[in-house]
């Protein structure tokens, strides 16, 4: 994928920005950080260039000066919802990040449970985080909240919350999700704050939509395929427009939310310092794009892969047809189909030719390889396998792992685990391939070819096992694939 992004320039600029904004408010400043503070494979699909960790290493630059505060919507805890990206539960998630957060060097100060009510479950998750010596706080849902403004500036409103004490001028309110009530536990604090004498401050950190780019340009429509499930808009700022005759993008809750949080500014001190829902962003991604060429192609493939997951999700029942539709309408704005992903034709080609289940491949170079379905793996480990070989040299008729090392393990899985599918699933492959690469040279040149494949485009012609599903993620590849559930095969 062809480098669009200049990620030191960003380290550089954001923590700078950040800093600044921070000596706005007598040096007490809440920054509500939305996305991923890690692990953020969305931007990094969609900035080539832009790594994983590029917020979190920004931060590290600021740590003397900086704590977390995780927020958590009560209501996630109750229904266990789950990160899509990892399928593990809001509240596991929590745990996982104060852990990374702290091997970091990041001080995580506490957790505030959002929209608090009286729960099994959300009193045990608290007792847990309370065992990992973290310290926990409860804010309370509000009636009529956003537009009750005296209700919200009450003491039966913010004033109901408990007060998150704090002791370092900036305070990072980040969640594991979206709807977790970051941007309501800074106005409670903010709120709070004022009170107790203490004049502090609020700004936002949204990597996306970004505010100096087009409304239709692709990436931010990418970020509107991303959050398909949550209606999510991207709009033009009126407020921003309004107030300095410049056309900037936002998305509507921030929009939304706007005169709520003017309204806390102006209670508390009189006047607002932001006149937008852009004011109040300090996000600087846009100033750091290099090539807007290969930005917008790469955010292109990721609404088509956003396409397919949503489809997916309907074939599963897990998902609603609206996602579908409003992907689809952002596919036209953007004009696009799903052949401009190279990886899908290529899989239904090859799927159509061996009438069988089948999976493509795009490496580095461009070039695509495919895998079909057989009696010894299926049709994912037999591309995996082929992408391995092709990167490494290796002719394609090689063998990098024997049949006679695939039987026993197949035997195993079918004779002693129960399992009715004896083709290989990914994680057996690997685990085979790494066993040969102990005594075989080319199993060793393949197994060493596997970095290479991160961020390569794979298209299935149905919809995998979870397992290899998680493989795919875990090789960080970026999987698409047919709503279509696989007839099982005739050789079981």
């Amino acid at each position: 994928m062809k480098t669009g992004f200049d990620n030191e320039k960003y380290l550089k600029i954001q923590s700078e920005h950040i800093k600044e904004r921070i000596s706005h408010f007598e040096g007490k400043l809440y920054l509500e950080f939305g996305g991923k503070l890690f692990d953020d494979y969305h931007a990094s699909r969609v900035l080539p260039g832009f790594m994983p960790d590029s917020k979190l290493r920004m931060l590290l630059q600021l740590k003397e000066e900086a704590e977390v505060v995780i927020a958590i919507n009560a209501e996630d805890i109750e229904r266990n919802k789950k990160r899509g990206d990892l399928a593990i539960g809001y509240d596991e998630d929590v745990i996982r990040l104060v852990g990374k957060y702290r091997d970091c060097g990041l001080a995580v100060s506490s957790v505030v449970i959002t929209r608090y009510f009286k729960s099994v479950s959300v009193d045990q998750f608290m007792h847990r985080l309370k065992k990992h010596k973290l310290k926990v706080y409860r804010h309370f849902k509000i009636e009529g909240y956003p537009n009750n403004i005296p209700l919200i500036m009450s003491q039966e409103g913010y004033g109901r919350n408990e007060y998150i004490e704090t002791s370092r001028p900036l305070v990072i309110i980040t969640a594991p999700g979206p709807g977790s009530g970051k941007m309501a536990t800074c106005l409670s604090q903010l709120y709070q704050d004022s009170i107790r004498g203490i004049k502090s401050g609020y700004a936002k950190f949204e990597t996306f939509p970004v505010w100096n780019l087009p409304l239709s340009h692709a990436v931010n429509l990418a970020y509107e395929a991303a959050t398909a499930d949550l209606n999510d808009v991207n709009m033009i700022d009126p407020f921003h427009l309004t107030a300095y005759g410049q056309t900037t993008v936002n998305y509507n809750r921030d929009v939304e939310i706007f005169p709520v949080l003017k309204a806390v500014f102006e209670s508390i001190y009189g006047e607002s310092p932001y006149k937008s829902p852009t004011d109040m962003g300090v996000n600087m991604v846009g100033y750091c794009i290099t090539d807007d060429e290969a930005c917008q192609q790469a955010s292109k493939q990721e609404i088509i892969r956003r396409y397919y997951k949503a489809r997916d999700a309907v074939a599963k029942e897990t998902g609603s047809e609206n996602e579908v539709y409003k992907i689809d309408l952002l596919m036209k704005q953007a004009g696009i189909d799903t052949t401009i992903r190279n990886v899908v034709p290529a899989a239904l080609r090859r799927a159509e030719s061996d009438k069988a289940p089948a999976t493509a491949i795009e490496l580095p170079d461009g070039s695509i390889v495919t895998g079909g379905t057989t009696k010894l793996l299926g049709a994912s480990s037999a591309a995996l396998l082929n992408a391995l070989k092709t990167l490494a040299g290796i002719p394609h008729r090689t063998k990098v792992i024997s049949p006679e090392a695939i039987e026993p393990i197949q035997k195993l899985k079918t004779d002693y685990l129960g399992s009715k599918n004896p083709a290989l699933h990914l994680d057996e492959v690997l685990i085979a391939l790494s066993v040969s690469a102990a005594t075989d040279e080319n199993a060793r040149l393949a197994m060493e070819q596997l970095p290479r494949l991160r961020h390569c485009p794979v298209h299935t012609s149905v919809l995998l096992a979870s397992t290899d599903e998680r493989t795919f993620g875990k090789l960080k590849m970026d999987l698409s694939s047919e709503p279509v559930f696989e007839i099982k095969d005739k050789h079981k």
